[in-house]
């Protein structure tokens, strides 16, 4: 059973949520801060999640929140401030030091578990894609022996997660983590430039970070690629070829499955880079044959963002080509047809493009 603890220094609040949860959790109470921390030093890895009132008298819930941020200990435990303190302000210093959800008192029974459950049931599979990624990077140092970073440690925000998932599928696919860098990187440049080359695709900064973010999930569905196909070094046949290419669709149902972590624009801005960065303009891509402006911008700026960094970099399958052999092959249609106003934006960012290609040699 999982541990949560509650932090309260209100004694009904304590014994009122604790019976809310004993069926579902082994719960532990702390009426201060101090006691809490205390707790915490000695437990955090085997609590699922700290449940965290605000205004407490010795040590208060916020220099709780400092101290765990402090000591990395939020990126095993979660927090949930449950407070009855109703300013916005209270709200973002709480979720800028690190926790994952504010619930206002009086709270409903049923909302406060729901979304207990949903932050509890997120860091347990966080917990567990690490386990794969750290059991498959061994097994590819056996094999390959070229893996030589170990899994970073996995940073607590929506933004580290997203970094998480994307690199689960690096670490399969013998790349070092820097394909997910770069293709951020790719994505970025490239769409500040449709911004200001082509308004009507309403582009904002804050899209465009929110679409660079969104970039790192491309391939999420590529975990569910057996290493006998996606570590081929050889061509693919064409039962292969089909299996790889629903990459795309298995990533969407994945994140469909934890859609709940994000609001609605960042859920489904990650949908649609993953289930369509192979869409081509022409139609012709896949899985679903989408062609010209059905094809999400976002998906289309990304999509040439990852035919750069793959034709650009050393692959189990291919070499490396030159980043002016790259822009070509994409500009004249070789790597599939892309969208005539994002070729031109292309042409007009090569030498950052090249820049970039340059730094990481």
């Amino acid at each position: 059973m999982e541990k949560i603890l509650i932090v309260d220094d209100d004694r009904m609040n304590r014994e009122m949520l604790g019976r809310m949860l004993e069926d579902e959790y082994e719960v532990v109470k702390a009426e201060t801060g101090k006691k809490a921390l205390m707790i915490l030093k000695q437990q955090y890895k085997d609590i699922a999640l700290v449940l965290l009132d605000l205004i407490m008298p010795d040590v208060d819930g916020f220099s709780v929140l400092g101290v765990m941020k402090k000591y990395n200990w939020m990126d095993v435990t979660p927090v949930v401030v449950i407070s009855g303190e109703n300013s916005s302000e209270a709200e973002r210093r709480s979720l800028s030091l690190g926790a994952s959800d504010y619930i206002r008192k009086p709270f409903d029974t049923y909302m406060i578990k729901r979304r207990i459950k949903n932050v509890v049931d997120l860091f347990q599979y966080k917990k567990s894609l690490e386990m794969k990624v750290e059991k498959q990077t061994a097994t590819m140092k056996k094999q390959y022996a070229v893996l030589q970073a170990q899994a970073e440690r996995i940073r607590e925000s929506n933004g580290k997660i997203i970094e998480v998932l994307g690199t689960v599928v690096e670490y399969r696919n013998l790349q070092n983590g820097t394909h997910i860098r770069r293709v951020k990187e790719y994505t970025g440049i490239l769409a500040r430039e449709v911004m200001k080359e082509y308004p009507q695709y309403e582009l904002t900064e804050e899209k465009i970070d929110l679409i660079v973010s969104a970039s790192a999930l491309h391939d999420i569905g590529k975990i569910a690629i057996p290493d006998s196909i996606l570590l081929k070094p050889g061509k693919l046949t064409e039962d292969e070829y089909e299996y790889m290419k629903s990459h795309t669709t298995r990533g969407a149902e994945i994140l469909q499955q934890i859609n709940e972590i994000w609001d609605r624009e960042y859920s489904k801005t990650c949908y649609e880079i993953c289930r369509y960065h192979h869409e081509r303009y022409d139609g012709r891509g896949y899985p679903d044959g989408l062609k010209e402006e059905e094809i999400p911008i976002a998906a289309q700026i990304v999509s040439i963002a990852d035919v750069f960094d793959v034709m650009t970099t050393e692959r189990v399958y291919k070499e490396a080509v030159k980043p002016e052999q790259a822009l070509h092959m994409v500009l004249s249609g070789e790597c599939g047809v892309f969208n005539p106003k994002l070729l031109a934006c292309l042409k007009n960012v090569r030498s950052e493009y090249e820049a970039v290609v340059r730094e990481e040699s």
